[in-house]
């Protein structure tokens, strides 16, 4: 029996969807999610400090280590309002995309 090359074209049309809902079934199971990624990343123990007394140069690296560590942190702080500015500008690239 013969087929249409449009019904070969619908029928293998139809089935794309099904092959992307495989991949990223797929893709979900096995792969890291970004989220989870940046939780482990943040979420760790801040930094130790040891506090050292007996000579004042080791005191000067203690407080160097803290003013580090302070700014270290508001660095991160900017990365992360960074990461959502990016990722609400795309989101609304997406929108305008799809409007237009």
């Amino acid at each position: 029996m013969a087929y249409s090359e449009t019904r070969i074209v619908i029928g293998g049309l139809a089935h794309v969807p099904v092959l992307i809902f495989i991949a990223n079934f797929i893709k979900g199971k096995f792969g890291i999610k970004f989220g989870e990624a940046k939780d482990n990343v943040v979420n760790r123990e801040p930094v130790k400090i040891i506090e050292v007394k007996d000579t004042v140069v080791k005191e000067g690296k203690a407080e160097t280590i803290k003013e580090l560590s302070n700014k270290l942190d508001s660095i991160e702080q900017k990365a992360d309002e960074v990461y959502e500015k990016v990722k609400k500008k795309k989101k609304d690239n997406k929108k305008k995309k799809k409007n237009n």
